[in-house]
């Protein structure tokens, strides 16, 4: 079939000839098929799209201008376009950048790395002033998470003997945070 006869389908298709349209069909469906089938990677999609795509042809068939272009080249535009947005119809919506402003951080900011800085400047200086024994307990309990039997057994006293080590070094500890 010659770009003319297509033409001359495109044409009559456009006055709802159902004759012509069914041979359009049959001449150019293959084509149509095989771009779908490219784009879409699917070929349940691109039947699908193959149908629509007739269905685009069929009612808006009026709007294909006569001219020395392949008229092919219009129905595979057609066919390739309607499959383009099949895909971009699948993808979920981009975020909007605005929703980036709603995204916590969950690091601390500037601020409190400084203020965080300086405090842990502070503790480490006030622990210094802890027995050795008593600064490596308040440690192992509250920075390594040692229980305070573990404790006990690793310093070799009593259970009731290192709960009373970490509550008086904890009271020197805030005395000397408070100076």
């Amino acid at each position: 079939m010659t770009p003319q006869d297509i033409s001359n389908l495109i044409v009559r298709t456009s006055t709802k000839d159902r004759a012509a349209f069914d041979l359009l069909y049959r001449q150019t469906s293959a084509k149509l098929f095989g771009v779908c089938l490219r784009v879409l990677k699917d070929r349940g999609d691109a039947e699908e799209a193959l149908q629509e795509v007739f269905v685009k042809i069929w009612t808006k068939a009026d709007r294909f201008a006569v001219s020395d272009l392949s008229p092919i080249s219009w129905l595979v535009a057609i066919a390739r376009n309607h499959a383009i947005d099949r895909i971009r119809a699948r993808r979920e919506p981009a975020a909007y950048i605005d929703a980036a402003l709603d995204v916590a951080d969950p690091a601390p900011g500037p601020e409190a790395m400084a203020v965080a800085g300086g405090e842990s400047g502070r503790i480490y200086h006030c622990l210094e002033e802890l027995e050795k024994d008593r600064a490596a307990a308040v440690r192992g309990a509250y920075l390594d998470g040692k229980s305070y039997a573990e404790l006990a057994e690793r310093y070799g006293v009593p259970l009731n003997t290192m709960r009373t080590w970490l509550r008086r070094s904890l009271l020197k500890l805030r005395e000397c945070l408070e100076r």
